[in-house]
């Protein structure tokens, strides 16, 4: 057996070495990207409820924040109606008060003078 030959009994033994690793590392890669494409499908299986919930989630705060603004103007308009009436009122009272407050003193003023003039009378009676 010259060189040669030997050498190319040892290419051929490291090429059949080589051949052997790489359908081995090959078959772990395919197996790993199967365990990762099995683990994908769980985790969109797992996500399709959670982004189902969170979906829910969402219209019912939306529901809520609706029905908080529909409370809110309802609120506004009462307190609205409330501060209008007890103005309607405030300025009733003062017209009313206005109205009385004249013809009253002139008429506690004219009392008072009347009672001033029966003190002065029966003080005068009195001395005589």
């Amino acid at each position: 057996m010259n060189l040669i030959a030997v050498m190319y009994f040892i290419l051929l033994a490291s090429a059949s070495v080589l051949c052997i690793a790489l359908v081995v590392f090959l078959s772990r890669i395919s197996r790993t990207v199967k365990d990762i494409e099995t683990e994908m499908k769980d985790l969109t299986m797992e996500m399709k409820p959670l982004i189902a919930s969170a979906t829910n989630l969402s219209e019912k705060l939306n529901q809520l924040s609706e029905s908080a603004d529909d409370q809110l103007m309802v609120t506004r308009n009462i307190v609205t109606k409330v501060n209008n009436r007890v103005d309607t009122i405030l300025d009733l009272e003062e017209k009313i008060r206005r109205g009385f407050e004249g013809p009253v003193l002139d008429f506690i003023k004219g009392f008072s003078a009347i009672a001033n003039g029966i003190s002065a009378f029966w003080n005068a009676y009195r001395r005589k």
